[in-house]
């Protein structure tokens, strides 16, 4: 028979990946609109880059204390962001040459 604190750490790390599992889901239809339709005009740049030094540090901590659901959806959720901060900064720098063209 299984021991209490065996079966505890077993159901401990199962609800944490469902936990980051569903967080990180919970991201994703946004960051799949965004980069497919590149419309950055809704982005608050500040929200994203302190969301994702937030995430970053999530990561760092997961990786400290060896939590592998933390590892992967904060990894998962970072590179979303940072692919989300990478558009914004294109799509905006795109627009703003293009305004300088016109003048």
């Amino acid at each position: 028979m299984e021991a209490p604190q065996e079966r505890h750490v077993g159901l401990t790390t199962i609800l944490g990946f469902i936990a980051a599992t569903l967080t990180t889901l919970s991201f994703v239809p946004q960051a799949l609109t965004v980069l497919r339709s590149k419309d950055v005009s809704g982005v608050s740049v500040t929200m994203y880059t302190l969301f994702s030094a937030g995430v970053a540090l999530w990561l760092v901590y997961g990786v400290l204390v060896w939590s592998g659901p933390v590892i992967v959806a904060n990894a998962i959720t970072l590179a979303l962001c940072l692919l989300i901060l990478r558009t914004v900064r294109r799509r905006r720098s795109e627009a703003s040459k293009t305004r300088g063209d016109e003048t």
